[in-house]
């Protein structure tokens, strides 16, 4: 490890995040095609900030651009409770977690709009079935060129932010023996995963050129990979979580991915830099992620051996103490010990599911996780 312990002047390193949630009814605990009216009614006080996705039982809101995680929190938790209160006045509920348990995409609406209505046409069943909930963060950087060496050193670090996020064990009824069942649903689409290392901005300028002047894709939103460099902000956004129950949760993910890029620019400025690794050999990590999250082994690839992922994961915290109390985030990151202790979301989905046997009681426990924290009248299950 390497421990800086002169004051540290670190640029911005702003946060934005995003998050999408599930659309449910109460009553029956299923997915209700009903975003249309949430969004309309959130744009008047929340403007960009909540949107539509290609499922009309999906809703995305984002946060404004964050100086710090606890401001980061705020938003995130307005926002929360802003969505809630919008579904509530639908007689709805919103729930956080990467798959509904048991709600089957083929009865969900596609919102209608020309650029979804495009994703269809090009991707059939691929994009029809892309009934998946997702958290994004963006880390705010100095420059393009910086952060693609920055993206290419970070890649090694997510699968085990990947494993903390795991929270989608259930796809249309099933146990799926994996702990985030998203990833693999989502796999189904071009460009997603790992990405390769670029060398330079203008090399991935290239190549993104060549895709749309090969007509395979428009702009460069079309490329979703795990992490990628922003095509229209200066950010690298982390799009590897499932979402998160807890608003805590969030944080606490989102707190580590800015540290990370902390740490590897302040590296940088004493010409050091974490050892990069190959897309094949990161795609082992995040295959033992998505089906054991955090409750097996991850690779230590410097090492070449398996390692306990909760022991990587001490070790990766250990990796940006130095830099947590300049970035004011100390409390939020050490909240991943809580994580470790009481499970990932879907530790915690599985385990309801084994004490009652109904993927419904499932649902109401991520109905429940999902609205601690903020205040909105809840309706009344039936079952």
């Amino acid at each position: 490890m390497v421990y800086l312990k002169r004051k540290i002047n670190l640029p911005a390193f702003t946060i934005g995040i995003e998050e999408e949630f599930q659309v449910i009814d109460p009553h029956t605990r299923e997915l209700r095609s009903h975003m249309h009216q949430i969004v309309e009614g959130g744009k008047v006080v929340l403007k960009e900030q909540v949107k539509a996705e290609m499922h009309q039982s999906v809703v995305e809101v984002g946060t404004n651009i964050c100086k710090d995680v606890k401001e980061a929190r705020k938003e995130v938790t307005y926002l929360r409770q802003m969505v809630a209160k919008l579904a509530h006045k639908q007689g709805l509920v919103i729930a956080a977690a990467g798959t509904h348990p048991f709600s089957r995409w083929q009865d969900q609406l596609i919102t209608d709009h020309p650029r979804y209505e495009e994703i269809i046409r090009e991707m059939q069943d691929a994009a029809r079935s892309n009934l998946i909930f997702g958290l994004h963060v963006h880390v705010g950087i100095e420059d393009r060129e910086t952060g693609i060496r920055l993206m290419n050193q970070a890649r090694y670090f997510l699968p085990h932010i990947f494993a903390l996020s795991t929270n989608s064990p259930f796809w249309e009824g099933r146990n799926t023996g994996f702990k985030s069942f998203r990833t693999k649903v989502f796999d189904k689409f071009p460009r997603t995963g790992i990405p390769d290392e670029f060398f330079s901005a203008t090399q991935y300028d290239d190549y993104i050129k060549l895709l749309i002047k090969t007509k395979c894709i428009d702009n460069a939103k079309k490329v979703w990979w795990d992490i990628r460099l922003h095509p229209f902000f200066n950010t690298i956004e982390f799009r590897i979580c499932d979402i998160p129950m807890r608003i805590e949760e969030t944080i606490t993910l989102a707190a580590i991915m800015q540290a990370i890029i902390a740490k590897l620019y302040w590296l940088m400025q004493y010409n050091l830099s974490f050892r990069t690794y190959s897309r094949a050999l990161i795609n082992e990590n995040k295959w033992r992620a998505a089906r054991y999250g955090i409750e097996n082994k991850l690779i230590d690839f410097g090492k070449e051996k398996e390692v306990e992922t909760t022991q990587l994961i001490e070790e990766l915290v250990e990796f940006i103490d130095d830099l947590v109390d300049d970035l004011g985030s100390r409390k939020e990151v050490n909240h991943v010990f809580d994580m470790m202790k009481k499970g990932t979301g879907a530790d915690r989905q599985l385990d309801v599911y084994a004490k009652t046997g109904d993927l419904k009681k499932v649902v109401d426990y991520i109905i429940n996780e999902t609205n601690i924290g903020i205040s909105v009248k809840k309706e009344k299950n039936k079952a």
